[in-house]
């Protein structure tokens, strides 16, 4: 899913007419103090990162005064939440509250349903994940007509939710749909939904997650990768968003997973097919190595889509080898693959050589694919650790990161490893 960050979902919270704290994100000290002046009364300071929990780890500070703001923006800019580098803060108004809720539409894929769900907790907030099953109701939801007044009563009487509080709870519930059927949300989810003193309700957070497959409709939220990495997107990334964002043939996926350059071991992984993808990933694992990335080139694409694909696996410095990993009887055509690995491979070496390179490749189309990648790679400058194999080793992973293993180690002991 493509996350958008609280200060974002807000925003979009407030354009769908719900109300949510006065505020705005900053990315300096400054900025915060200045946000705090304009306010003119006590804010909370909170880390703008794709992580739960910031309260109870330290991602929410209190302050009184733009000085304390600012404060506590220089301790939270630039240091790590959760894995996550907090790169801006939101400052907001600090609301003056009297009971916390927990609401949020997501989608239920169950059989028997397939169908968004309303999810509504009386208590919310930052112990949500211990609130009680009891207390926590589910509602499934039309798709097309949205909760209904009635059955949304009728829950939040189940709730104990008291009887003054309940059309206005109703109103922002059936408002709360409508922005998630809107923005094509996969969920949204507010925690807390606050009651004000003042009266009425409030989103006091806000999580909002886009489906990848809507992100197309809706280029005014900016949405630079509809994908959700866990992470900040690094350049490799963005690299391989690009490739499947301009090119719908076949699936060209490409993400990081926290390869550290300087450590020996990681192999540049492209396999084909995601459910084969991790046989091969778990074994690498076993015999000490590790996956600079993760790819996939199934569903039949196009050569030119896995030439780019196997051009940015093998971009990455520091990898020991590269793996092409069809761990799985493809379906496909796969002399693409055996054309583009030859041309990626053919560019790569001779500025690379004696990289280690095991194919696996198989399925339609295996003996013409296996020689051309034979007669293609026979006299490739720098390709003297190239290993090719076929469906005698489809299923046999311990053999494939075996042999990678032991091709890594000579590669290491003549580079002086």
């Amino acid at each position: 899913m493509a996350k958008l960050l609280e200060y974002q979902g807000k925003g979009w919270l407030r354009e769908a007419g719900l109300a949510a704290p006065r505020g705005r994100a900053a990315d300096t000290a400054e900025q915060v103090a200045a946000i705090a002046v304009e306010l003119a009364c006590p804010v909370v300071v909170k880390a703008q990162v794709q992580a739960g929990g910031r309260g109870k780890s330290g991602g929410l500070a209190m302050a009184d005064t733009p000085v304390e703001a600012a404060a506590a923006a220089l301790r939270l800019l630039g240091s790590e939440l959760k894995g996550g580098l907090i790169r801006q803060v939101l400052v907001e108004e600090k609301l003056d509250i009297v009971h916390e809720f927990y609401a949020g539409y997501t989608v239920n894929s169950g059989r028997e349903a397939r169908c968004p769900m309303l999810m509504f907790s009386p208590q919310g907030g930052m112990d949500i994940e211990s609130v009680p099953e009891e207390k926590l109701f589910r509602l499934l939801v039309s798709p097309t007509r949205g909760p209904g007044e009635p059955e949304l009563l009728d829950m939040l009487q189940r709730a104990e939710v008291p009887p003054e509080h309940r059309r206005a709870l109703v109103k922002f519930l059936v408002g709360l749909f409508r922005a998630y059927r809107t923005y094509d949300c996969f969920t949204l989810e507010i925690n807390p939904l606050v009651l004000i003193r003042a009266g009425g309700f409030v989103a006091a957070d806000c999580k909002m997650e886009i489906d990848n497959n809507s992100v197309f409709r809706h280029p005014e939220m900016s949405i630079e990768v509809a994908r959700d990495f866990g992470h900040d997107p690094t350049e490799l990334d963005l690299i391989g968003w690009g490739i499947e964002e301009a090119d719908q043939r076949g699936s060209g996926f490409l993400m990081s997973m926290g390869f550290d350059e300087k450590t020996p071991g990681y192999i540049g992984y492209h396999p084909i097919g995601g459910g084969s993808a991790m046989l091969g990933m778990d074994a690498l694992s076993k015999v000490g190595l590790k996956v600079a990335n993760y790819a996939d080139t199934s569903g039949n694409p196009v050569g030119s889509k896995i030439y780019r694909v196997a051009k940015v696996v093998l971009s990455q410095p520091g990898i020991d080898g590269y793996l092409l990993g069809g761990f799985m009887m493809a379906n496909q055509e796969q002399w693409h693959h055996a054309h583009a690995i030859v041309k990626a491979l053919r560019e790569t070496l001779p500025q690379r050589p004696g990289l280690p390179c095991l194919l696996l490749l198989c399925g339609n189309k295996e003996e013409e694919s296996l020689a051309i990648l034979r007669e293609g790679l026979a006299d490739v400058p720098g390709g003297e650790r190239i290993e090719i194999y076929g469906r005698e080793h489809v299923t046999d992973t311990g053999f494939i990161a075996q042999k990678m293993l032991s091709m890594v180690h000579e590669y290491q002991r003549a580079r002086g490893g």
